[in-house]
């Protein structure tokens, strides 16, 4: 069985793992909606917008 995304309350960053692989925290969340992925966040407009530094998926709303 796959392991569940959940999404970090501090970053939004999405990961499967105990900690957040960005900002390092436990403080991680099944609940959250939508989704954006970053590849390429140097020429992002949209990463830029929303302060995302690094590549990967990152969630639209934490709860």
């Amino acid at each position: 069985m796959p392991a569940r995304e959940r999404a970090c309350r501090n970053c939004k960053m999405m990961t499967t793992k105990s900690k957040c692989e960005n900002c390092g925290s436990t403080n991680l969340t099944a609940n959250f909606s939508g989704l954006i992925v970053i590849i390429d966040p140097e020429r992002s407009e949209i990463a830029k917008e929303l302060g995302f530094k690094k590549k990967g998926s990152y969630a639209v709303r934490v709860a």
